[in-house]
């Protein structure tokens, strides 16, 4: 039967038997094995490949540097400028300082456009604001008037010009006042303002001392080098300070900020130089020099040395030189340090020193007039008239002195020196006038002395150097001279800094030093004092006689050897084609004579002329001044002033302090007229 017939089961390839089932399981997971292992081997080679390619940049590889400077942020190196020290007179009054200065510009273009969309009222509105400011611009700056800045702040409205500058510089206060006019006052987004804050050197007296101070355009060191001028110049390894340095790096708004990833070195500020200078003195000294040749159009220009007798600090140094276009006096050169002449008769008080040193003369001694005739030079008219005059055939040497004879003195040095003029010569470079010793200033010119043992020396020589001529010195080494004279013989080196001071404490202390501690001895500079203080009462000296304080100097005129382009036709070092001079006119002592506080030098330059300009006369009035001026001012004077509506006299040689003030008390009491 078919019902009854044995068949065979189908076997069931889904069967659920745990055998196949763990085979299908174990497939998988051999797939996935497969996976990881071909994964992990792919990133294995990809880690492998970049970690090569960071050790290939790393150490190897280098970026195209036209690329490279396109994608990393730009570092630019910014020199920090240190704040430039200050520089103070003697009692601590600014003569040099640096401080911020302000430039304003405008932007004219502020809210142009936005009230364009509002109505032409608002426009017109601006308008308004901008008249009322060009008042207030007028009204500060005065260099415009309001309507010559309105006229400007439009034009710059209907140009769309965005920097349009605004009078000059001004300090903070000003533009406090400037930040608070009409339209200012919105700000730089909406009136327009922009403010540039400027370093700049303010020198608060003006032209006084200027040259002597000096100047720099700015506190870079490197334009200093370039203009050493001055304190200024020659201190300006302390004045300037150690620059610092900074990197800035440009954000995406191209601005600069501070890259803090770099380095940094704060800037040091620079020290204060405190000077020896007096600026009343200076301003004493200035005036005087104007007031001599300011309206006589035939002076080039002059000088003014003002020195503290015991210490050699200088109070004033005054140097005006005439413009040649202008003709206006300005401090342009510093003559006093720099300018060579033949001294003149001022220098006879060199060989006479030499001559009392060396016990050849005494001021009574006579000599024969010999109708003034020295051998190899032309005859001294002077000695005619005082042969006739005086009915004798001999003349003092004191009195040679007091009329500047040139015969007197050629005579008394060729007596005693012309066989050994090199004794003379050397006595010379001991009172340190054959040499330019170290001073606080650039451009100390080296004076010249004619040597006995040189092939030019000449026969005439040694009768020329003893009347100031054959040499050349500075107006500074002249007064450095009698300065020691005034000083008893001890000579002291001229300096103008006194110190080098860091935030009011001294850093350096300078002050005074010794050239020569004894030049001379104490009577012959005594016995010089007198010569020098008969000279102003009797001789050549007159004019400051009748000052308020007695005056003890000499004058000098010289001749000035001209360039040789106005000498090929006259042949003659001195004289020009037409006939025409130039003279150096000097005038220089010290006062009291009794007590000597100060000595004082004034030297006046002509222009070419048949004129003569002596001593005597001009260098002796602007001396006069200043002395009368200076001597007013003392502060122990102006007390006593104040009491007695007159003048006291300065304290005699040999009066000691306790004497001296009880001198002085004793006239405040019993209110008496002192003597001068």
């Amino acid at each position: 039967m078919a019902n009854g017939r044995n068949t065979p089961k189908r076997r069931n390839n889904f069967s659920s038997s745990p055998d196949i089932a763990a085979e299908a399981t174990e497939a998988g997971r051999d797939r996935i094995g497969i996976i990881l292992a071909v994964a992990y081997w792919v990133f294995l080679i990809l880690t492998a490949v970049i970690l090569g390619r960071i050790l290939l940049i790393q150490f190897t590889w280098k970026p195209d540097p036209t690329l490279a400077k396109y994608l990393r942020p730009h570092n630019e190196k910014v020199t920090l400028v240190p704040q430039r020290g200050m520089i103070l007179s003697h009692d601590g009054r600014l003569l040099a300082v640096s401080t911020p200065m302000y430039q304003v510009r405008m932007d004219c273009t502020v809210m142009k456009e936005e009230n364009k969309i509002k109505k032409p009222e608002v426009e017109q509105i601006w308008l308004s604001e901008a008249e009322e400011l060009s008042k207030g611009l007028a009204r500060i700056y005065k260099d415009k008037t309001p309507e010559q800045y309105f006229a400007l702040i439009k034009e710059g409205r209907e140009k769309g010009r965005k920097y349009v500058p605004i009078g000059g510089q001004i300090d903070h206060e000003t533009l406090q006042e400037v930040k608070a006019l009409p339209l200012f006052r919105r700000g730089p987004n909406r009136g327009g303002i922009i403010v540039e804050s400027l370093e700049t050197r303010q020198y608060p007296y003006g032209a006084l001392a200027r040259r002597t101070i000096g100047h720099v355009r700015n506190n870079s060191s490197a334009e200093v080098a370039r203009n050493k001028i001055g304190i200024e110049g020659k201190f300006n390894y302390a004045l300037h300070g150690q620059e610092g340095i900074e990197w800035m790096k440009v954000t995406d708004g191209r601005r600069y900020i501070h890259n803090y990833d770099s380095a940094y070195v704060q800037p040091t500020d620079g020290n204060d130089i405190r000077t020896t200078l007096d600026i009343d003195m200076q301003d004493i000294a200035d005036r005087a020099l104007r007031h001599q040749i300011e309206d006589n159009m035939k002076i080039e220009g002059g000088c003014v040395i003002l020195m503290d007798v015991e210490t050699g600090g200088i109070r004033a140094m005054v140097n005006l030189l005439r413009d040649s276009v202008t003709n206006q006096l300005h401090e342009t050169y510093n003559m006093a340090v720099g300018r060579i002449g033949e001294p003149g008769s001022v220098f006879k008080t060199t060989t006479l020193m030499t001559l009392l040193e060396d016990g050849k003369v005494s001021l009574s001694t006579e000599i024969p007039t010999n109708h003034g005739y020295v051998k190899g030079f032309t005859t001294d008219a002077h000695i005619y008239d005082y042969e006739r005059e005086n009915k004798t055939d001999k003349i003092s040497v004191l009195h040679g002195f007091e009329i500047s004879s040139n015969y007197v003195f050629r005579k008394l040095a060729i007596d005693a020196y012309g066989s050994s003029p090199k004794q003379m010569i050397d006595r010379l470079y001991m009172y340190k006038l054959g040499e330019a010793y170290d001073f606080d200033l650039d451009g100390f010119s080296t004076p010249t002395l004619p040597s006995p043992e040189s092939q030019y020396w000449s026969d005439t020589d040694l009768g020329s150097v003893a009347i100031g001529y054959s040499v050349g010195e500075t107006p500074l080494h002249i007064i450095t001279f009698y300065n020691a004279i005034a000083n008893k013989g001890k000579m002291m080196k001229p300096y103008l800094v006194e110190s080098i001071e860091k935030d009011g404490k001294v850093v350096e202390m300078r002050g005074p030093t010794v050239l020569n501690g004894s030049i001379c001895s104490r009577a012959t500079a005594d016995t010089l004092a007198k010569a020098l203080n008969a000279v102003t009462t009797e001789g050549t000296g007159k004019k400051v006689k009748g000052a308020k304080c007695s005056i003890a100097g000499k004058t000098g005129t010289a001749r000035i050897v001209l360039p040789a382009k106005y000498t090929r036709k006259s042949h003659r070092p001195y004289e020009d084609e037409q006939g025409r001079k130039q003279y150096q006119a000097t005038f220089v002592g010290f006062f009291p004579v009794e007590q000597p506080r100060y000595s004082a030098i004034c030297v006046v330059y002509s222009r070419l002329d048949r004129e003569i300009f002596y001593g005597g006369t001009i260098p002796a009035l602007t001396i006069r001044e200043i002395v009368d001026n200076v001597y007013a001012i003392d502060k122990e004077n102006g007390e006593v002033i104040s009491e007695l509506h007159s003048l006291p006299r300065w304290a005699m040689d040999g009066e000691g302090e306790e004497s001296a003030k009880t001198a002085q008390l004793t006239r405040k009491q019993d209110k008496k007229t002192p003597t001068l």
